[in-house]
């Protein structure tokens, strides 16, 4: 699925420069625990799982709001969006940006799916060790 996308100022970045741009973002905005998957080698459906953790409901809408709008300002195009609101107690939101899934999740949701143990090796992107801007 290795493709290219398109940022607004003209300059091109990789599936993977966007994953960890997606990581970076959520960091930013207080998503704890952010990893990134590389999944390439894994299945076909995806490259990247962004997996980061939300402090509560409201937490989760923003980080969402954040992803959908950066998404809009990089002409990335989210897949199969909801056509209704989350409903109230959602722990887990998935946000399907083809090459990359977005996973925003409660630490209980998280504790209870251990997304990273089922798919792979995180990458090193924790608070602190995220890797060199290209």
């Amino acid at each position: 699925m290795e493709g290219m996308l398109q940022e607004t100022e003209g300059r091109t970045f990789t599936d993977e420069e966007a994953a960890h741009a997606l990581g970076e973002l959520l960091q930013e905005h207080k998503g704890a625990d952010v990893v990134v998957l590389d999944l390439r080698k894994m299945n076909a459906w995806t490259d990247f799982f962004v997996i980061a953790t939300a402090s509560s409901n409201t937490h989760l809408d923003g980080l969402e709001r954040h992803i959908k709008d950066f998404s809009l300002e990089k002409g990335i195009d989210i897949l199969r969006r909801s056509r209704k609101p989350p409903a109230e107690g959602d722990e887990w939101r998935l946000i399907d940006l083809g090459s990359t899934v977005v996973h925003l999740m409660s630490a209980r949701a998280r504790d209870f799916y251990e997304l990273e143990r089922l798919w792979a090796q995180p990458m090193a992107l924790r608070q602190g060790a995220l890797p060199p801007k290209v």
